[in-house]
């Protein structure tokens, strides 16, 4: 995948995930390749673009996650979760719902 590529793709989930948030009750702010999303009770999730490792980072009270494009999804190379799944997971420990379909 070519940088531009990825570039591309990646912009296109951050906005996929601003979008649901903004529909939330979560507050959202994006600058540049981050995105912060802040919740009531002032737990934040941080989610990145990470241009030189072509991933998709997410920084949440219960641990960093790293998600590559493989195969048309953002999948960790850890533990296989999915990176909109895992947002529901991560969201649902806030008290809040994401609809990211």
């Amino acid at each position: 995948m070519t940088e531009s590529e990825f570039n591309r793709l990646a912009n296109a989930a951050l906005a996929r995930i601003e979008a649901a948030v903004d529909n939330g009750d979560a507050g959202c702010n994006r600058s540049g390749n981050v995105l912060e999303v802040e919740f009531g009770n002032g737990q934040k999730i941080i989610i990145n673009r990470h241009d030189l490792n072509r991933e998709i980072w997410v920084a949440a009270r219960s641990g960093g996650f790293h998600y590559a494009l493989q195969d048309g999804a953002w999948l960790s190379r850890r533990d296989g979760s999915e990176l909109f799944g895992k947002l529901a997971e991560l969201f649902a420990e806030q008290g809040e719902k994401i609809d990211l379909a």
